[in-house]
């Protein structure tokens, strides 16, 4: 979860308006902030921490910080009162996943609370293979199993083209996608091949792509394998509201015991 948003609040100023292929990007700046990546986390996260259903913590969480720069389709799904189930195939279903890989007891348990928790607004197959993507990856490095094995699993999975490297992806990326298709693996991607968390991060953002989101799902999973440096740490968590960092503490008490055993 911390990994996640670190690597929303890094990635926020390169969305939209000023996106980069630049490797070595200012890593903050005065734009540096947390966005919705963080606030749909925290939610997911409070729903399995306090035994809450998916939808109440993430409407919740949503409204309370509605300006959090949602898509215009999932802002609505959050605002109107007679909400339906969505049937979204955006990645914020996976955006929001990491939670679930760390409070879950196995790969099949991920699988299925990922579902769970991509069905309220994203309940398109696509959508909740994004999430199931993300999550398993996250559970798979806290199994401890290497970069390779994540890949292999998670290609089948999902089907997901997982045999292409960074540089293969960055010779061919879009402009601006934000569907789980065309954002999920290639994050994933940045992450099983990053030498640090920076590198997992560095690598997300210079794709070039939905840069906070694709940051949150590689610094989710880059987490397990090493480590968040302090330094970035400290200055992503500064920028939370007391809501988010309440919930973020929580976590960080409930898994305690797979940090203790290093992982």
């Amino acid at each position: 979860m911390l990994g996640a948003i670190c690597g929303d609040v890094i990635g926020r100023p390169y969305e939209f308006e000023a996106p980069t292929t630049n490797y070595d990007f200012e890593l903050f700046t005065d734009q540096s902030r947390f966005s919705d990546d963080t606030v749909m986390t925290a939610a997911v996260a409070d729903a399995i921490l306090n035994g809450r259903a998916f939808e109440v913590s993430l409407v919740e969480f949503g409204v309370r910080h509605i300006e959090g720069g949602y898509g215009k389709s999932f802002k609505a799904w959050l605002l109107d009162a007679n909400r339906q189930p969505g049937t979204s195939f955006g990645n914020g279903s996976a955006m929001r996943a990491s939670p679930v890989g760390w409070l879950s007891d196995s790969l099949a348990d991920t699988i299925g609370l990922a579902w769970r928790s991509a069905m309220p607004s994203h309940g398109h197959p696509e959508g909740i293979k994004g999430a199931i993507a993300a999550a398993a990856a996250v559970r798979l490095a806290l199994d401890g199993k290497p970069p390779e094995e994540v890949r292999n699993v998670i290609a089948s999975l999902t089907g997901y083209d997982m045999h292409r490297s960074v540089e293969q992806i960055r010779a061919n990326y879009p402009r601006f996608k934000v569907t789980c298709q065309d954002s999920v693996p290639e994050a994933i991607i940045c992450a099983i091949e990053a030498t640090s968390y920076e590198d997992a991060i560095r690598k997300a953002v210079s794709l070039g792509n939905d840069a906070d989101t694709q940051a949150a799902i590689a610094g989710s999973i880059a987490e397990v394998y090493f480590g968040v440096p302090d330094g970035i740490a400290e200055r992503a968590l500064s920028t939370l509201t007391h809501d988010l960092r309440e919930v973020c503490d929580q976590f960080v008490v409930r898994t305690a015991h797979l940090r203790a055993s290093g992982r």
